[in-house]
């Protein structure tokens, strides 16, 4: 069975811990990125990933921003992307700049399995959270 990995850009390092946690116990390979500079070296460095789970809400570039890098990138282009945030109120503008899929802050540890298991076999979950 193939190895997934997952990259997660996000700057609070509680959330980090807590994604990065939840998918180790689904069997995932994580890559964390805490602040938005380290995003370009990354993903020049890094195999293309299963998953993508990026926060809105960061230092210097915000989430859609980063999208934009993430989707003219070649390796990552068609890589679901992940909005996970806890600004549930914009699930709207997630959809509509081209997030595959939105988890609200806090996740909810026991329907994360099906939640990512739907992603990767790409169905889009939108969900504002537990």
């Amino acid at each position: 069975m193939t190895q997934i990995r997952a990259l997660i850009i996000d700057d609070n390092s509680d959330n980090l811990g807590i994604l990065t946690q939840l998918l180790t116990d689904e069997g995932v390979v994580c890559t964390q990125i805490n602040h938005p500079a380290y995003i370009q070296s990354v993903l020049e460095n890094a195999p293309t990933f299963d998953v993508i789970f990026l926060d809105l809400e960061m230092p210097q570039l915000d989430g859609f921003q980063v999208l934009k890098m993430l989707k003219a990138h070649p390796r990552q282009q068609s890589v679901p992307v992940v909005a996970y945030t806890v600004h549930i109120s914009e699930i709207h503008v997630a959809r509509e700049h081209g997030f595959h899929s939105f988890l609200g802050k806090p996740l909810d540890s026991d329907l994360f399995p099906e939640q990512l298991a739907k992603i990767l076999n790409g169905q889009a979950v939108w969900s504002r959270g537990g």
